[in-house]
């Protein structure tokens, strides 16, 4: 019987874990977090005040069971369209402390938040935590809720050695928005929506030089607009292969809009991707998903809109192209030698510095994390097929080398995409910490799920 759960890594999905072991009368919950404050996590813990939310205050309540308490939230705050809002990531931040710190103080001393850092655990039918300060922690069941891993450094990139040159492998590091000049070249690799976020902080920090964001094919996210229910709902899931979903999704863009075909799919994307042969999920990987994330991904219309004004007056250049080396340059800064899409000719820009915006990954084989790294050395747990993330069951629980569920190790959250596909967002995240906290207190054997 499990009475006691640590939970590793309070952002969003740990939070969200606490919060549902209270809300259903469940085991005892340990959060242990890396610093204060526990709960936002880096999406809404290292925003700027300026980022806002991708989605709509309608659909960004913490819990599934009352998908308009964050739009109460908002209005009971003052907040004009409450609903229709792309409010500041920084306010859904304070939403989610204050849906801990409550929970909290409903458990009545059973949730407890812990600062430290877990740098191992083992199991010998009590799970043992050892943390960097020397002490331990024991549970029966121990949750894996570390969020994303920072972006990889790009393909022929010496991070390392670049470092002292102006590279910054990690986007939200302060330092890269620091004594900027009016004449500098700043080298953004990536084009997606952390570049979206690298590019607003510039502006707002006065930047006036010249930003060169690439990628391999320059495509940037698109803009959230109205869509509306069609008509006639789709009447079943699209299947075959991926150029045939393609062509499915194509047409039905062509009826009811792209945006509306796009949506329609979200109740139906993780069932797809788990219908999926992994031949199937690697084309898709391969060919299509630069395409699928910037038209499920969308941004804020006010976002779009300073983003374009900054492409109109020529501070921002969004392009398509692939970087070939990068050299140190003599006196600082960054050679980097790349090639248009489409063109042959090698081109040559000095960034003075360069940031990597490539998104988080999630290979646990290139992982630095100590923890994970000291799990996959041992054989407890193991990468997804596709690399893409934590190898887990439908419940949740981590899979160890020899292909052996855990029960007492469960992973939740974007490293865990490799069986769900779309679990980096709040609605899928919500979904999934409310269904493993209801079996971890066996609330799932209620209401027809069990007996």
């Amino acid at each position: 019987m499990t009475e006691h759960v640590a939970i590793i890594g309070c952002g969003f999905s740990g939070a969200l874990q606490a919060i549902n072991l209270v809300r259903h009368g469940g085991p005892r919950a340990t959060l242990i977090e890396r610093c204060e404050p526990a709960g936002k996590g880096l999406a809404f813990g290292a925003a700027h005040p300026t980022h806002l939310l991708n989605v709509r205050a309608s659909n960004m309540s913490a819990f599934p069971d009352d998908p308009g308490h964050f739009a109460r939230w908002l209005s009971d705050r003052g907040v004009a369209d409450s609903a229709g809002a792309f409010v500041p990531r920084l306010t859904y931040g304070e939403y989610l402390l204050e849906q801990l710190e409550a929970a909290r103080q409903r458990s009545k001393g059973r949730l407890e938040i812990r600062y430290g850092v877990v740098r191992d655990l083992a199991h010998d039918g009590v799970v043992h935590l050892d943390l960097a300060d020397g002490t331990r922690l024991d549970a029966d069941a121990a949750v894996l809720a570390v969020g994303n891993l920072p972006p990889h450094h790009p393909p022929r990139l010496d991070g390392d050695a670049l470092a002292a040159h102006g590279y910054f492998g990690d986007p939200w590091d302060e330092a890269a928005y620091r004594d900027l000049k009016p004449d500098e070249t700043i080298v953004v690799i990536g084009t997606g929506l952390t570049m979206v976020d690298v590019a607003l902080r510039l502006q707002l920090e006065g930047f006036q030089g010249r930003i060169v964001a690439m990628s391999r094919r320059g495509l940037s996210p698109h803009v959230h607009a109205p869509s509306h229910p069609p008509e006639t709902p789709l009447a079943e899931r699209p299947q075959g292969e991926v150029s045939a979903l393609v062509k499915q999704i194509r047409a039905r863009a062509r009826a009811v809009g792209w945006r509306t075909a796009v949506d329609e799919l979200r109740p139906m994307t993780q069932d797809m991707w788990r219908a999926a042969t992994d031949e199937q999920r690697q084309r898709f990987l391969r060919h299509a998903r630069p395409w699928w994330d910037i038209h499920r991904h969308r941004i804020a219309p006010d976002v779009a809109n300073r983003l374009q004004q900054m492409r109109d007056s020529g501070i921002l250049e969004i392009t398509g192209g692939k970087p070939v080396a990068y050299t140190p340059a003599e006196g600082g800064g960054i050679d980097v030698a790349w090639r248009r899409r489409g063109s042959g000719a090698t081109e040559h820009l000095h960034a003075t510095r360069m940031i990597n915006c490539t998104g988080p990954q999630g290979d646990l084989l290139r992982s630095s994390d100590p923890l994970l790294a000291t799990l996959v050395a041992r054989g407890t747990i193991r990468p997804d097929t596709l690399r893409l993330g934590i190898d887990v069951d439908a419940q949740a629980r981590t899979i160890a080398a020899d292909g052996s569920p855990n029960d007492w190790l469960l992973a939740l959250g974007p490293m865990t995409r490799g069986a769900s596909w779309e679990i980096v967002a709040v609605p899928d995240i919500r979904v999934q910490t409310w269904s493993v906290a209801r079996r971890l207190s066996n609330a799932h054997w209620v209401e027809g799920e069990g007996l």
